[in-house]
């Protein structure tokens, strides 16, 4: 992993009808590292309460921003 990265990942997903997360894709990237981390997090994630529309459980799909930065500090 570099040292001193940081910036804004965007990353797409779907909320289903259980609650699950699945299709995550990276919507606008910052470093390879980081994406990466991004997703990781975020695959890690549990259920979520899933979308109503007009009374139905409906599948969402979400945008979700991660700020981070890497940063390694050898003493």
């Amino acid at each position: 992993m570099k040292n001193n990265v940081q910036g804004r990942v965007i990353v797409q997903f779907v909320v289903e009808k259980d609650g699950t997360l699945t299709e995550f894709k990276v919507a606008r990237s910052v470093d390879p590292d980081l994406d990466a981390e991004a997703l990781r997090v975020l695959q890690t994630m549990p259920k979520w309460k899933p979308g109503m529309q007009r009374g139905k459980i409906v599948r969402v799909k979400i945008y979700r921003t991660c700020f981070l930065q890497t940063s390694v500090n050898c003493v």
